[in-house]
């Protein structure tokens, strides 16, 4: 076995590879940036290299550079992680060369199933279906434009060496085709140094369902079920589950055989994943195979009980997979969910900064391991499970240069709706303060009725946030529960207000008991009977609820139990009440006297700035093309400029028709969020 392995990676990533292999007893040496100096990569590995300036392709993606790195610490193998060179061919040749071992595929898989153009036409050959389409590349924007009117629009137009959603467009025109093609082009030299593009025919209603597949260099593989990944964003996966709320045993057999039988086509040893989409008569289609762990390898560990990086560092040192097929089994229900530093109320853009507050929710074991198909440790029974796989702490800085995902929060429960239950409770424990985050955002997905019930497809986000996430609209029931919890925690602040102002006496000083409490648009009018134990919160109409909680003043999450049921508030001070945060709401909560209240009620709403006749910068990003210039006459839906921020390209477009008036950033320049880029007439 290994005494020292390198992690050619960042982030979450590099963390989660540093834990097993301490667990392994192997040393771990870790490269980094200008800009993650501080990162907890680097806090955790027992040795750190550093590589160069912060963008990738000046550190994490040289090549070069980590082989200095690997000389100079005597890493004996590498484990890429995802992404940056994860699947570069080149670097496991490097490798090879220098007699270092890497922790993935040989080099030839790399080569034939990294290439998306490649490894369709060995599908085909292995008589694996596949999705209609042009696998030659494609040279320009006017025969992207040519070949997508021959498939029938919609298309996807993708990277040849992408992955993660970056260089992929859905085109539905030959205006969105030309487009996406370009941005497709720039993203993939950005991000891989490869810029090869080809275009195949976008399945409308599909459910995105990949096969984890595991293999030695021995000959043996085998699969470890499925992972349900439809709840997409730009291509850009949200939700997993394992296994998949939509798959019967005899398709999960049939794909399961179908992804082995392709991975020993190419001679695959080490943990891989084959990519399918499934129409909703069970046919599957072959999309891709990613060579290297998934983002979303934690739910498939949590089913299995097999530690993916484990098997991944043990077959690269040559061992024989200790499992076969027969014994791999799934235990439970898993659910992820990605906290990416993105504000979900701006249409889901980066956000960059400091982590001010960052107390994600205690973890919890996930229960045993499996091995040979024995559950060693105490089986679940019926308890869930918590796990974050994170690479920030509080205080660290949220970068423009990475990707924006900052951690990974999976739950584990015996079935699925115990999964999303403990889901939803941990998202309401997860305290992120500083950066836009979509918290919110996933919170809403897990209260979702289409989730519930698992009929969601790729499309869920399109179709069910078609103009954007503008919050969550919580019921009546919630509503008087909140509103009851805000009432007593309001009670508890008046206390500590007249102890800390010095007016009491050897009374306790009379707090009232009749407020009004205002939230989402509704008032509610309550009396408070209050005692050592708690409060008991009675609406107008009769109904009492019973509130008990530990919540002091301060505390900014509140754990409350209301008549019973748990209730669980991210709790901020706002004059004359609290922004409370819970189950995707943004909520101000004002509780008020009833002449408070009166009088409140008489005071004019102040209104936004207008900004109309501009066009503001929707996220911290590089100015890298403006498509107008001051005089021009612009129409709705027009490409104005483009924007490019942690690794991804946005394009800003006019909401209306109007005249440039003034331009104030070029290409090259770098905005904050609500900079002004242009105005209009």
């Amino acid at each position: 076995m290994f005494k020292k392995i390198l992690i050619a990676n960042r982030g979450e990533i590099a963390c989660r590879v540093i834990k097993t292999a301490r667990k392994m007893g192997i040393q771990t040496v870790a490269i980094y940036s200008d800009a993650d100096a501080q990162a907890l990569h680097v806090q955790m590995a027992d040795e750190a290299v550093h590589i160069g300036p912060p963008p990738a392709n000046e550190s994490y993606i040289v090549i070069d550079k980590v082989m200095e790195a690997i000389r100079q610490t005597g890493a004996e193998a590498v484990h890429p992680g995802y992404g940056f060179l994860s699947e570069n061919p080149k670097f496991a040749e490097a490798l090879e060369a220098e007699g270092v071992a890497f922790i993935g595929p040989p080099k030839g898989a790399i080569e034939s199933m990294g290439d998306k153009i490649t490894s369709k036409k060995i599908a085909q050959d292995a008589e694996v279906s596949t999705v209609p389409g042009v696998m030659g590349l494609i040279e320009d924007a006017e025969e992207a434009v040519k070949i997508s009117q021959e498939i029938g629009y919609p298309v996807m137009i993708k990277a040849s060496a992408g992955g993660g959603g970056k260089g992929m467009r859905i085109a539905w025109n030959d205006d969105e085709a030309r487009e996406g093609f370009q941005s497709s082009k720039n993203e993939a030299a950005n991000s891989f140094g490869d810029d090869r593009i080809f275009i195949e025919k976008f399945v409308t209603q599909p459910r995105h369902i990949e096969i984890q597949v595991l293999a030695d260099q021995h000959g043996n593989c085998i699969y470890l079920g499925e992972r349900e990944c439809s709840i997409q964003r730009r291509n850009q996966k949200v939700v997993e589950e394992a296994p998949s709320p939509f798959l019967d045993e005899a398709t999960r057999k049939a794909m399961g055989e179908q992804s082995c039988a392709l991975a020993k086509a190419v001679g695959y040893a080490s943990a891989g994943t084959v990519e399918f989409i499934v129409d909703g008569d069970k046919n599957f289609y072959f999309l891709e195979m990613n060579t290297r762990l998934q983002v979303e390898h934690p739910v498939t560990e949590l089913i299995t009980g097999v530690d993916l990086v484990e098997q991944m560092i043990r077959v690269a040192a040559g061992e024989k997979l200790a499992m076969s097929q027969d014994d791999i089994t799934l235990n439970g229900w898993a659910i992820e969910n990605r906290l990416y530093a993105e504000d979900p109320y701006r249409n889901f853009l980066p956000s960059i900064g400091r982590l001010t507050r960052y107390r994600p929710p205690q973890e919890v074991a996930a229960g045993p391991m499996q091995v040979n198909g024995t559950w060693h440790g105490d089986a679940p029974s019926g308890e869930t499970a918590v796990r974050n796989d994170t690479g920030v702490y509080e205080g660290g800085e949220i970068s423009m240069y990475y990707d924006p995902m900052i951690a990974k929060l999976c739950t584990w429960g015996p079935d699925r709706p115990k999964a999303i239950e403990a889901m939803r409770v941990a998202l309401d424990s997860f305290e992120v303060e500083g950066i836009g985050h979509n918290l919110p955002f996933v919170a809403a997905v897990m209260d979702h009725e289409i989730f519930i019930k698992g009929d969601m497809t790729t499309a869920f986000i399109e179709e069910q946030y078609p103009e954007g996430f503008e919050g969550v609209t919580l019921g009546e029931d919630t509503l008087r529960r909140i509103a009851a919890s805000c009432a007593a925690m309001h009670r508890v602040a008046e206390i500590r207000r007249t102890r800390v102002s010095g007016r009491m006496d050897n009374h306790e000083r009379h707090v009232g008991e009749d407020w009004v409490v205002s939230l989402q648009g509704e008032q509610f009018a309550v009396t408070i009977a209050a005692d050592k134990e708690g409060a008991s919160v009675t609406f107008e109409d009769g109904q009492t609820l019973r509130v008990t909680s530990g919540w002091t003043p301060g505390d900014q999450l509140a754990e409350l139990m209301v008549d019973g049921s748990p209730l669980i508030l991210k709790v901020g001070k706002v004059s004359g009440g609290f922004r409370i945060r819970t189950r995707g709401a943004d909520l101000k909560v004002h509780v008020r006297s009833p002449r408070q209240a009166e009088l409140a009620a008489l005071m004019p709403e102040k209104l936004p700035p207008d900004t109309s006749k501009m066009l503001l910068c929707p996220m911290p990003g590089l100015i890298v093309t403006v498509n107008v210039s001051e005089g021009d006459e612009v129409q709705e839906g027009q490409a104005l400029c483009t924007v490019e921020a942690m690794k991804m390209e946005n394009i800003l477009r006019a909401e209306k028709q109007g005249v440039v008036t003034k331009i104030n950033a070029g290409p090259g320049d770098s905005l904050a969020v609500d900079d002004v880029i242009m105005e209009f007439e």
